[in-house]
């Protein structure tokens, strides 16, 4: 419906209020899903960065990805990625053994892919051999044969020594006895052994001279033996070799099959190498049972033992032929960068070792690509400082201060650093980049290209061709029931309306699928075999009534009388603006009463809101210009003199924005010239200092929420809103509307100047400057007689004053 009596302004028509989807082009994707592999829509700008930064090898070639949550970052970067990493080689392995010179260095080892899960796997089974060996290798007849030989060669010294003591003894009628390694003497008379009351009874003269025998015949014994410790010695010392030669010759061909097949690997060469003496040590020490049954030590004790001192420790395998790692770090602290080392207690104090070294997401990635959110990595100041050192140093550093400090002078470890190979891609908003670049000098050194996501898409067939392949693509995977026409022409409007853009698509494709998810469950509990276009209106409706509370309180308040907005009848100075309320993740508009006073005076236009200290910059400055436009519009022949406020009424929150600039000019206009206005029309747009009507956001919203208070009261066919003509294409508004407009009950007028602003909500003609004056009676030539007024006004109480 088209009215050409609002002083030259065309109301728009329904079909202007939202784009026009083509019914039979939906039906023809939907009956034809798209030919081509679709991993995404659109981004071609991001898709081209991405590109050449995983094209480009020089050092320094990381990516920052840019854009909001939901457009598709992580998804298009993921796909890329994967791509690539098919080209690139199968990163080698990394391990790390035990330094046997230094336990708190522990050795990196190098190995190709596969070869390292082998070389744990041959580790284990030479210490299963090991325990199968010993002690068993102790029990064989070869060494027991020599052992015996060894004890005999001791105790044949120790005889003979005994011996020749024992003919001294006998010559002096002394018998020597041995009891539980314990020597003595005992005198002896007619062959029979003396009691000690036998002895008591021999007269004095014998018992000093048996007394004086077995006296001679300990020196005689103490010189004798005066070498056992050595014979001792000596026995202990033969005992040892012969068990160190035996556990060298029994593990020796254990590892000879090793070496011959790590023949190339100088590094595990050099490993077994050092595994050879420490395994004859380990043997002697723990796996002897004379020696390990002191300390009780069973079965599972000792192969544990073994492990944790001479396994390796794989910190990332693969497999022959794998593609390059993809890693995705959701939660970027320092041990889940870097990898870290893990401690454990024993008998009060902490202790670790090289087995106890676990793996970062730059170990998982090296060779690789990994993915972080900046912000996560930003949250730590030591996470982000040791990310760029090990991208300068090309080396993954685990020797920051990061260690809690429960740790203390424990015994820590310093691990041979690992080469590190890996493009680093973080995905992260547009003002941390912006603040990274001119705060942070290193960071442009390391991320050198930008991938940037738009917030829209082209609306074009093909856009809107893969937009419904990728949502039949989801329908089929996830929620296993499809959405017939009409539903997705729904889909495809609540997307432009997500963009608000007729002619774009929103870049968050997320929030379409969320939609369609939430779609799915009421055509569920309908026992629909299709997602109608009434499930998805429900879906719509069920989250704008789960998150509209605030929006229904206040319009109950305005019902209620609480806020004073008129929606009949005619005004001075007083005009009904439009403003957007963000909540949480919710938007809505609703009307605001803005009003202006004019009085005689010189303090110009002063912004109430600004006093206060709740208008914010933009505000302020779109008051600012009022002043600007006055002076440009009336006042070119005398001095623009005046005092007058400007409010937003009943408002307590912060304001910003300069989309209630041209509502407020038009309460200001009325003000002056005393012309009422039409509270029936609400406003909104921003203005400059000549009049000309700019665009402003959220204009959807705005009508909308006018509309509803319009409704509540009842549609009079005299209802609409005012909002400027380059938001045309911003128009994406709701059934309900759009069949109020079609009805003629509401109405909708573009406008791109002051004037037919006025003109709409005054009934009056503007006029037209001409000769150095506005036609007689216009309203513009009401506010040039009534400024000139307050002007002469002024001039003349300054006159009478000086």
């Amino acid at each position: 419906m088209k009215d050409k009596s609002n002083n030259g302004v065309t109301p728009l028509s329904a079909n202007a209020l939202a784009p026009q989807i083509s019914a039979n082009h939906v039906r023809t994707c939907l009956a034809h899903p798209y030919p081509e592999d679709l991993p995404f829509i659109g981004q071609q700008r991001a898709d081209s960065a991405l590109e050449f930064a995983l094209g480009m090898q020089l050092p320094g070639y990381n990516a920052y990805v840019m854009g909001e949550p939901a457009l598709g970052r992580f998804t298009l970067v993921q796909h890329k990625l994967q791509q690539h990493a098919k080209e690139r080689e199968t990163p080698r392995e990394w391990l790390y053994v035990n330094n046997y010179d230094d336990h708190r260095e522990p050795i990196a080892l190098l190995m190709n892919p596969g070869e390292g899960q082998v070389l744990v796997d041959d580790i284990d089974a030479l210490l299963d051999e090991i325990l199968d060996t010993f002690p068993a290798a102790f029990d064989n007849p070869g060494f027991q044969r020599k052992k015996k030989s060894i004890d005999r060669e001791f105790e044949d010294k120790y005889e003979d020594a005994l011996a020749a003591v024992e003919d001294l003894a006998n010559a002096r009628s002394v018998e020597l006895i041995e009891d539980e390694n314990n020597v003595g003497f005992v005198p002896i008379v007619n062959n029979q052994r003396l009691s000690d009351e036998q002895f008591s009874a021999l007269d004095e003269p014998t018992q000093e001279r048996f007394l004086d025998a077995i006296a001679e015949l300990e020196d005689a014994l103490i010189d004798a033996l005066i070498e056992l410790p050595k014979w001792k010695r000596e026995s202990s010392e033969a005992l040892r070799k012969l068990k160190k030669s035996t556990a060298e010759a029994a593990i020796k061909p254990l590892l000879r099959e090793l070496e011959h097949k790590y023949a190339t690997h100088v590094g595990v060469l050099r490993y077994l190498k050092d595994l050879r003496s420490e395994l004859v040590d380990t043997v002697l020490e723990w796996l002897d049972e004379e020696q390990g049954s002191e300390d009780n030590k069973d079965e599972y004790d000792r192969d544990e033992m073994l492990t944790e001192f001479f396994a390796p420790n794989l910190l990332v395998s693969f497999k022959e032929d794998d593609p390059a790692p993809v890693i995705y770090e959701p939660n970027p602290t320092f041990g889940n960068l870097f990898g870290k080392i893990e401690y454990s207690t024993s008998q009060g104090s902490l202790v670790t070792s090289y087995r106890s070294i676990q793996p970062g997401a730059l170990h998982r990635a090296n060779g690789g690509y990994l993915i972080m959110d900046a912000e996560k990595v930003m949250t730590n100041a030591q996470v982000w400082d040791g990310l760029k050192l090990s991208l300068k140093t090309h080396q993954i550093k685990n020797d920051l201060p990061y260690q809690d400090s429960s740790v203390g002078s424990s015994f820590t470890l310093r691990p041979q650093l690992i080469p590190l190979d890996v493009k680093v891609i973080l995905l992260g908003s547009r003002d941390l980049y912006y603040t990274l670049n001119e705060y942070d000098e290193e960071f442009a050194e390391h991320f050198r290209v930008l991938a940037d996501f738009d917030y829209y898409l082209p609306g074009s067939d093909k856009y809107q061709y893969q937009f419904i392949t990728k949502v039949i693509e989801y329908c089929r995977e996830k929620l296993k029931i499809e959405p017939n026409n009409e539903a997705m022409a729904l889909l495809l409007r609540f997307s432009h309306r997500q963009a608000e853009h007729q002619q774009k698509l929103s870049a968050r494709f997320a929030d379409v699928l969320e939609l369609v998810a939430e779609a799915s469950f009421y055509a569920r509990q309908d026992s629909s075999e299709q997602i109608l276009a009434a499930h998805v209106e429900e879906a719509i409706a069920g989250k704008e009534y789960r998150t509209g509370q605030m929006s229904e309180n206040m319009l109950s308040d305005i019902r209620e009388g609480h806020i004073l907005i008129d929606t009949q009848g005619e005004a001075v100075g007083i005009v009904n603006g439009l403003t957007v309320l963000h909540v949480g993740d919710t938007s809505f508009g609703t009307p605001a009463r803005m009003s202006a006073s004019v009085y005689a005076g010189s303090d110009g236009v002063i912004d109430i809101e600004r006093e206060a200290e709740l208008g914010k910059s933009i505000h302020s400055k779109g008051v600012m210009l009022l002043t600007g436009y006055l002076g440009n519009k009336y006042a070119q022949d005398f001095s623009l003199t005046l005092s007058a406020n400007i409010a937003i009424e009943q408002s307590y929150g912060y304001i910003d924005g300069d989309s209630a600039s041209l509502a407020e000019l038009c309460a200001l206009v009325s003000s002056i010239t005393q012309v009422p206005i039409k509270q029936g029309i609400a406003l909104t747009g921003s203005i400059n200092q000549r009049g000309e009507v700019q665009a402003i956001g959220g204009v959807n919203e705005k009508i909308e929420g006018f509309f509803k208070l319009c409704q509540m009261r009842g549609l009079d066919t005299k209802q609409g809103v005012i909002i400027p003509k380059s938001n045309c294409l911003n128009l994406v508004l709701n059934q309900e509307v759009i069949s109020a407009v079609e009805q003629g009950k509401f109405h909708i007028y573009p406008v791109s100047s002051v004037d037919e602003a006025l003109s709409l909500l005054t009934g009056k003609q503007c006029g037209q400057f001409h000769q150095g004056q506005y036609p007689e009676g216009s309203l513009h030539d009401l506010a040039m007689k009534r400024l000139r007024a307050i002007a002469d006004i002024v001039a003349g109480e300054e006159e009478k004053d000086d």
